[in-house]
């Protein structure tokens, strides 16, 4: 019985993270590596998820490299996660709408306070991502060579 419910656990787990990774590919917040992590869970169940880790989350890293290798898009990183933490904390205090507001107040704000926890919590996770991404990476260009090279291997004996 311990084994059902540990693979049933496992089972859930790794789809609501492969999920909410597929929905941060458009929406704010670190698709890729919720992605990577879900399908690591999966990988203890699954031979095909365990074949599709590696490659995503060599994406993943490599992104994070990209994203801070210049100030300019550490700044614009922070300011996106800072306004969406913002709009978070707009959602959270959930003010009337104003007058100016055109469609009915049933549409100011749409999702309430579970939208405003979710925008936060991925603000603050975007943050500490930036940071780790910073210093990890920037002023390393070695760690992103090796990074590249690394998935080019990868993926070259995947073909």
């Amino acid at each position: 019985m311990r084994g059902a419910a540990k693979r049933v656990l496992l089972e859930v787990v790794g789809w609501v993270l492969v999920l909410a990774g597929i929905a941060a590919l458009v929406l704010p917040g670190p698709g890729l590596l919720l992605l990577a992590a879900g399908l690591f869970v999966l990988s203890q169940q699954y031979e095909w998820a365990e074949r599709r880790v590696d490659p995503i989350l060599d994406r993943a890293l490599i992104s994070a490299a990209m994203g801070v290798e210049s100030i300019w898009k550490v700044a614009l990183s922070v300011l996106f996660a800072l306004g969406l933490g913002a709009c978070g904390v707009l959602w959270i205090a959930s003010p009337p709408a104003p007058g100016w507001w055109p469609l009915s107040d049933g549409w100011w704000l749409p999702g309430g306070l579970p939208t405003g926890i979710t925008q936060v919590a991925s603000a603050v996770i975007a943050l500490g991502l930036i940071v780790w991404s910073y210093r990890r990476y920037h002023g390393h260009p070695e760690r992103v060579t090796e990074l590249k090279q690394r998935a080019a291997v990868r993926a070259e004996a995947d073909a």
